[in-house]
This record gives structure tokens, sequence and C-alpha cells, in this order.
């Protein structure tokens, strides 16, 4: 186990999460705020460790898959519990499980709460709220391996493959330092691009940036208690569209960019992707209909709450656990489907599924054919069986962690609605569930045990399973 390379990218880590709070720090002064302090502290801890970690740098910088998972795991456990410090030191939040919650939440863009009034936070604890989500979005190892000049590039892909969601990553071009400044540069394009279209809609200024910052990431955290009730529908309505667009394979921008704009829509996750989000926004708009005054104000706030959930940003215009049975179930689907992967979303992904329905097609024509040679493709190309079997594994971790979560929970004495949705929101990194913890709700109802579940859960879901379990194992701490 290469321990040096651990550590120091650890130590950048703290690093530059010292550097991330000068944004907050500066919205402090803007705003007069005295929650600046809070941010001020907590960035020389991180220098106070992060520096030592960093001077040296280490002579061997190859490390494999499990060396990768860990330092993965690790580095977010450590970045979730420093961003807590600012929520404890300005008194926004009092309880360290609680603080560790809502960080873990906005970074693994989850955007579940324990707040119950978030309009009452300084504003520079609302920029740092909403910031995790844009930081965790595309990942910030990923961010790292775009500025730091290591060495090793095979290996360092074994970081990018455990920070990035998906059943598979690879590179961009051929050298893994240039693909994360590719995927950072188009991250930061569509960031901007959305701020410039909200404030086009005269959005304040602080609002279209925490906005934005929670529409890229696909996190949900919101600066209001309405989350995005209260603004306007273009306003709503470009946030549907960037919900949707960055829950997109990055990979598709990169085939436009590279001007092969047919091969990008011949992508079949993506086609999948806005199948489903098609027939969904169909279904709930005529289930709705009856709610709002016409056919064209269902089909809004449908195709928000359908984007909002599939790609698991979790924001809300409406409180959807007022909907019809058959428009909740489909909404709960939706969190289970998720995003594209390669994406900032969360969820099982489309690819996944897409393989594991052609896997089961395969599987019956082979009942009917025993004879027959047949291939599972994607996009024209044969699936490997090594990444069939990896989706496979991943879907039977998912579901015992998933039931796990669920009876666990159960011991906090709430119904199983609350309790399963709870569970989908954060395994699945949505936010908002139904019943006790619905979009005008939040997760303070839950214990500390409970919360710990959930924080878990988040992470778990974020860095797709494998790289926490990794750390539960009595194996890798025997390399150790």
């Amino acid at each position: 186990m290469n321990y040096s390379i651990i550590f120091y990218i650890m130590g950048w880590i703290l690093n530059f999460e010292a550097a991330f709070m000068v944004l907050p720090c500066i919205v402090a002064l803007i705003y007069g705020e005295q929650a600046g302090w809070s941010f001020v502290t907590t960035m020389a801890l991180c220098l106070v460790i992060g520096i030592p970690l960093v001077i040296k740098k280490p002579k061997k910088q190859i490390f494999y898959t499990s060396e990768g998972f860990v330092t993965v795991s690790l580095c977010w456990i450590v970045l979730s519990i420093m961003g807590a410090l600012p929520f404890l030191f300005s008194g926004s939040i009092t309880s360290p499980v609680d603080a560790l919650f809502e960080t873990v939440s906005g970074f693994t863009t989850t955007g579940a709460s324990i707040l119950s009034d978030v309009e009452s936070l300084p504003r520079s604890i609302l920029f740092w709220r909403s910031f995790t989500h844009w930081i965790g979005g595309m990942g910030v190892l990923v961010f790292i391996l775009s500025l730091l000049p290591l060495t090793g590039g095979g290996s360092h892909m074994n970081l990018m493959k455990a920070e990035s969601p998906g059943p598979s990553v690879s590179r961009l071009v051929p050298k893994v330092r240039l693909t994360a400044k590719l995927l950072y540069s188009i991250y930061l394009f569509m960031t901007v691009l959305e701020v410039l279209f909200l404030l086009a809609g005269k959005m304040p200024f602080f609002d279209a940036i925490t906005i934005t910052f929670g529409t890229a990431g696909t996190g949900g955290f919101a600066i209001k208690n309405s989350s995005i009730a209260g603004y306007s529908p273009y306003l709503q309505n470009v946030v549907t569209i960037f919900m949707i667009l960055f829950g997109v394979n990055f990979s598709v921008y990169f085939l436009i960019f590279m001007k092969k704009i047919g091969q990008a829509l011949k992508m079949e996750e993506l086609r999948w992707y806005l199948i489903i989000i098609a027939a969904a926004i169909g279904i709930i708009t005529f289930n709705t209909a009856g709610l709002y005054p016409g056919l064209g104000d269902a089909f809004h706030h449908a195709s928000f709450q359908v984007a909002s959930i599939i790609t698991t940003t979790g924001f809300a215009t409406q409180d959807f656990d007022l909907w019809p049975q058959a428009s909740k179930t489909i909404l709960v689907m939706l969190m289970f489907v998720g995003a594209c992967a390669g994406s900032t979303g969360g969820g099982i992904k489309v690819s996944r599924l897409v393989v594991l329905v052609k896997t089961v097609r395969k599987e019956l024509i082979q009942f009917l054919h025993p004879q027959a040679v047949r291939k599972i493709k994607m996009d024209g190309k044969v699936v490997e069986h090594e990444v069939v079997r990896s989706i496979n594994v991943f879907m039977v971790a998912y579901t015992l962690l998933f039931s796990l979560s669920v009876l666990l929970l159960a011991f906090d004495g709430e119904d199983l609605i609350t309790n399963f949705t709870a569970v989908a929101a954060t395994f699945n990194n949505i936010g908002p569930g139904l019943e006790l913890v619905g979009p005008s709700k939040n997760f303070s109802i839950f214990s500390d045990p409970a919360k710990l579940v959930l924080i878990f859960d988040m992470l778990a879901g974020r860095l797709e399973i494998f790289p926490v379990l990794l750390l539960f194992s009595r194996e890798t701490w025997k390399k150790f």
C-alpha cells in the first residue's frame, strides 16, 4: 500500500478545501457577517493539517485500484468533516451529527436537509452550503487531477473511476490530467451559461449563483424555504432545462465540442434518458391535470419535478407528496433510475438499467435457443463480460445495502413510506422523499444513529458503493 501518495492527496484535499472557503469569506465581507470568522478558523485548521502532508512529494506515485478507492473514500470523509466545521463554529447548526449530515448531503449532491428555516442562515453559510454541491458534482479529486502535475496517469485513472459516477469511466483524451481539465472546462462553461440565463430573467445575482451551484451539481439545496416555487415560470423553466442537461453524460458534450454531433446523438443511453423523461412528464401531466387551472400548468410542474428527480437534483416547485398515487409512484421509480453515467447525477444510472434489461432479454432468448450465441451491445459495441458482471454485483450490493438501511431506520419508529423514501432519497443522492421527508419537510425527525445510517448511504451512493465498502473490509486494513 502506497501510504505516502494517499496522505499526499489527502493533504491537497485539505489545502484546496481551505482555498474553496475563500469565496464564502468574501460573501461574509460583502454582507458584513460575523460567520466569516468560522470559515477563517476552518481554513487555518485545514492548512495546519494539509500543508505538512504536501511539503514532500512522494517518489512513488503509482497506486492500484484498491488504493485509489480507499484514497477517494478517505478524502471524501475528511472533506465532509472539515466542511461541517463552519456550520458548528457559526452556530448555524449546533449538533455535530446534524452539521455532518448537512455537509455530506452537500458534497454528495444529495440535498437532503435537517434545516427547517434556511432563510434565517447567514448569506455566507448559504453560499457555502450550495457551493458544496458544485464542488462535489464533478468531484473534488477530478478537480485536483486537472491541476496537479502527478505522474503515472494509468494509476490516477483509478481515482477518477472511484469518484466518477457510472458503470465505466474512460478517458476523453489519452492523458488523465487533460481529461480532467476537459471535464471541468465543460462543467464551468455550463455553470456560467446557466447563471447568465437566470440573470436574464432578473433573478438576483446571489440567488442565481447559489441556484446554479445546486443545478450544476444536481444537488438541490435552495436558499428559500419554498425551494424554487417563489421564482417566475421563466426561471423555473431555465432550471428545468439545465437540470436535464447536467444529467447527460459529459462525453456527449465532448463529442459535440469535437463536432461529432451525429455520434453524440446516437448514444443509446442519451436516447433512453430522454425517452424516460418524456414518458414520465406525459403521464404525470395528464394524471395531475385536475390539480391545476390548465394543462400547461400541469405540464410545467410535471416537467420540473421529473427533471429534478431523475437527475437527482431535488429542487421543488410543488409539494409532490400531494399528487395522485400514480404520479408519486413514477417519481419514486425515477429516484432509482437516476441520470446518465458520467454526469453529475446520482441513482443507479440509465446505462446500467439498459444493460440489465438487455441481459434479461439475452437470457430469455438463451432459454428458447440454447445454441444461440448472442452478445449484449451498447452503441453498436459489445459490452464486455467484465462490465456486465460488475453491474450485476453492483445491483446485488445496492439491494442489500438499501434493504439493510430501511431495516435500521425502522427502529426509529417512523412509517414504512417515510423510511423507504428517506433511504431512496439519500442512497440515490436525491434529497426529498415522501410523507415525513417530503419536499415541504426535512430529515430532522430521525435520531442521530439513523442520520449516521443516511450519511453512510449518501457517501456510498455518491461513490458507487464499493470505495466505501472497502473501508469496512478486513483485507483492506491488513494491507495497511
